[in-house]
């Protein structure tokens, strides 16, 4: 598996290029893998901007386009590295490597495992370009040596895609399944680290895992990107309600901290609900959502909560270090089906979000005639006093802080 100078400039020259038209008009270039260089230059683009300093590398080989897209990205990667245990690290899930590379920063021991030999052809390829040829290369399903694995970590990340190569959300239709694996591997290492779907339940999956000590939640750019589980072996008395949870919005910013709590803290925490909006709106970042702190949300940061299950939140005053968007809110109207025919007049475009409220997005602007983008963002939600309003606002900018935006 080699790039050679013809194949290499064929990839650039065709970057950009219907591949589909490339494939069909493989004929007109001889001496050309075409199917091969469409692979690649698919999978350049998944990588473009979650993985640029692979990407900026001419000579990486990928081996399909499944494993660029569902690789970590660099800021999850990174983030990664601060979790392991000890010097040696079994990646038990290879795919294309990235999380295997970037422990090798971190650790003194890495061994990378994938079953598909041609993944790991790839592999040993990449990691002699990216200077990180120490790493061991195994070609084999880890279930069938797990029982003989010796490390400080392990890091699993299940194929999330069912047999019709549909996604898969539940952790019980991944492979290999984790809960045949979960107590061999934690006879054999300190710590194992379990990377899901990000539509996972944290309840359900809680509950699937009751060796967890923490979970990580990672958004990037405001998208939810990665649920990481830690398990090790615990007491039996351990509870669940003690597990820490980790929010975070990557880039990390020193201005916004990981928000840290565990089950418990937010379940004794006071419900701050308001039937009033005050001067600003917080809707709180992707990662924060998924974490379920909604009520320490509004304590911590000294705000009132629209509704229980109105997931957004208000001050007076500004808060700078708020994880997530801040809003200045011009005016709050009464919802009516007399207001929606009107409320385009004064608002012609904007941008729409609803929380807790009876209509979808695509239902309020069929109704309303508004147009999407603008500089106006309209919330339709729900008060306290159940009351259904929609809130006009202009997003706030902090200079301090853009990760949450």
């Amino acid at each position: 598996m080699q790039l050679s100078p013809e194949l290499k400039s064929f990839i650039y020259e065709h970057a950009s290029d219907n591949t589909d038209k490339l494939l069909l008009q493989a004929s007109r270039f001889p001496g050309i893998d075409i199917p091969f260089a469409v692979n690649q230059i698919l999978a350049r683009r998944q990588i473009k901007d979650k993985l640029p300093s692979w990407y900026a590398h001419e000579d990486l080989i990928y081996p399909s386009r499944i494993s660029a897209e569902q690789c970590s990205s660099e800021y999850t990667a990174l983030y990664k590295q601060k979790l392991l245990k000890g010097n040696s690290l079994y990646d038990l899930t290879g795919g294309l490597g990235v999380d295997s590379y970037y422990f090798a920063r971190q650790t003194e021991t890495v061994v990378y495992i994938e079953r598909f030999p041609e993944y790991c052809e790839a592999a040993r390829h990449n990691f002699a370009i990216l200077q990180t040829p120490f790493i061991r290369v195994i070609n084999t399903d880890v279930r069938e040596i797990a029982a003989s694995l010796k490390a400080d970590t392990f890091y699993i990340d299940p194929a999330r895609r069912n047999k019709d190569n549909k996604r898969a959300f539940a952790l019980t239709d991944c492979e290999p399944d984790i809960l045949q694996l979960k107590n061999i591997l934690l006879e054999n290492a300190q710590r194992l680290i379990i990377k899901i779907s990000p539509m996972a339940d944290l309840e359900e999956t809680l509950r699937l895992l009751p060796e967890t000590r923490e979970i990580h939640i990672l958004s990037v750019k405001n998208e939810c990107k990665e649920l990481l589980f830690l398990l090790e072996n615990i007491p039996s008395e351990y509870s669940s309600e003690k597990v820490k949870i980790y929010a975070l919005n990557l880039p990390a910013d020193n201005q916004i901290p990981v928000f840290a709590f565990d089950l418990q803290e937010e379940k004794n925490t006071p419900l701050q609900t308001t039937d009033s909006i005050g001067k600003y709106l917080y809707e709180p970042n992707a990662a924060l959502l998924k974490s379920g702190a909604f009520k320490l949300i509004a304590v911590r940061y000294g705000l009132q909560k629209l509704h229980q299950h109105s997931h957004l939140y208000t001050s007076s005053g500004y808060l700078s270090d708020f994880p997530g968007r801040c809003f200045i809110v011009e005016e709050t109207f009464g919802f009516s089906g007399k207001l929606l025919k009107q409320l385009n007049k004064q608002i012609p475009q904007a941008n729409l979000t609803t929380r807790n409220f009876p209509l979808s997005v695509a239902e309020l602007r069929k109704r309303s005639g508004i147009k999407e983008g603008g500089e106006i963002y309209l919330f339709a939600t729900t008060l306290a006093n159940n009351q259904k309003v929609i809130v006009k606002t202009r997003k706030k900018i902090n200079s301090k802080s853009k990760t949450g935006t």
